[in-house]
């Protein structure tokens, strides 16, 4: 299954929604780190809302794509944690610390806003 990657000028923007076999979830992560590199993306959002279970695995994934994105130069977001999701990699004492975390969509394009401002990055289109 190919998870899409969507483009706003430098930024990547993917919604998992659906859960993935282990494969899927490699495929994804070398399709987004791949597409990172192509664009030079300063940010990525990665939105679970649809994600009504995310496993010690999908969390490790979740976490190495973002330390992988982050050594890249991108900066990552991941949106829509539901809270029995939180509360679950809680209690497996995983948790997302290779990416922010905020409710949506929308807070995650400000997030990765401010943080690429703050690096100094101001201009996310392709333009110079």
């Amino acid at each position: 299954m190919k998870i899409p990657i969507l483009r706003l000028g430098r930024v990547l923007l993917t919604s998992i929604q659906v859960d993935l076999s282990d494969a899927d979830a490699m495929q994804f992560q070398g399709d987004l780190v791949t597409k990172i590199s192509e664009i030079e993306a300063m940010g990525v959002a990665i939105d679970i809302t649809s994600l009504e279970v995310v496993d010690s695995y999908m969390a490790r994934v979740i976490n190495d794509t973002a330390t992988m994105a982050r050594l890249l130069g991108a900066e990552v977001v991941v949106c829509g944690i539901q809270p029995y999701v939180a509360m679950t990699l809680v209690e497996m004492g995983r948790g997302l610390i290779g990416a922010d975390c905020v409710f949506d969509l929308e807070q995650g394009l400000a997030r990765l806003n401010e943080r690429i401002r703050l690096r100094g990055d101001a201009r996310l289109d392709d333009g110079e």
